[in-house]
């Protein structure tokens, strides 16, 4: 029942014509941070970075692939998640909305199988859309503009070889990746409560501005900046420290996929209990 389930899913999620026009959305992105790079991205790394040049050695180009994936990386964690959302939320409102919910609950369908096969459909989309994104920012960047050291300012200016900057890159994809399926697994739960498209975008555009906004709110560091969802968002970051802190980033990606695990069995329990008319 649960491979047909997910079946008939991945085929209705790959019918819509909003899925395509995600992906297009972005490596259209990708696409203009590059070309913009390509034309001006060498000026202002020259600007910015004219003293440190004349005291420090850079292996390579300072404007390199190397950098583009991570101008990416940090470009796309607002772009992204927000058009995640709105792919998946479609997944439920559109049944909603054309009322073949009812028809398909008139048959013998388990009601949390049918949504748990959804919330799944909706995880590994979003996981094979990083993946497309890291795969295209890393072929199309180091093609275009090679390898070379990497700059990164977080709180302290920091260099990283080519070597060590391509694996932190990497494991900062894996890491993200748990943030993106927290927001597509939020996405599905609001669709669930809302049921109308309209209502449902609005409040996961909202719930993604909140996130971001309290991101930037100084809670210290204590045990509740630890727990503070927002704050889990961004373990990625950690990996552009000078020494990784991998304990910190385990933990918090272990904490962030407890919450989505509680939000998607709020989500179940909710669809379970609810009137689907």
């Amino acid at each position: 029942m649960m491979r047909a389930l997910l079946t008939v899913e991945f085929f209705k999620l790959f019918k819509q014509r909003k899925t395509y026009y995600a992906l297009a959305a972005v490596l259209a992105i990708e696409a203009f941070i590059l070309v913009s790079a390509y034309f001006q991205g060498s000026v202002i790394i020259d600007v910015l970075l004219e003293n440190l040049k004349e005291s420090f050695y850079f292996k390579g180009e300072l404007l390199n692939g190397n950098l583009l994936v991570y101008l990416i990386l940090n470009s796309l964690w607002f772009h992204l998640p927000l058009i995640l959302m709105i792919v998946i939320a479609e997944l439920l409102t559109s049944e909603y909305k054309d009322r073949t919910l009812q028809t398909v609950m008139l048959q013998p369908v388990s009601k949390w199988k049918f949504i748990l096969s959804k919330y799944i459909v909706a995880i590994i989309f979003t996981i094979v859309v990083v993946f497309l994104l890291a795969s295209s920012a890393f072929i199309a960047s180091y093609a275009v503009f090679g390898s070379g050291d990497l700059i990164v300012y977080n709180n302290v200016l920091s260099f990283f070889d080519s070597r060590d900057a391509m694996c932190r890159l990497i494991w900062a994809f894996i890491s993200g990746t748990f943030s993106m399926v927290f927001f597509s697994v939020v996405s599905l739960t609001l669709a669930i409560v809302f049921k109308e498209a309209g209502k449902t975008w609005i409040f996961a555009a909202l719930f993604l501005i909140l996130t971001n906004l309290l991101l930037r709110v100084d809670l210290g560091d204590g045990f509740l900046s630890q727990l503070f969802y927002a704050k889990l968002n961004n373990s990625w970051q950690l990996l552009f420290d000078f020494k990784i802190k991998w304990n910190e980033i385990c933990f918090s990606n272990g904490l962030l996929l407890l919450y989505t695990a509680i939000i998607m069995g709020f989500g179940i329990y909710l669809f379970h209990k609810k009137d689907v008319g």
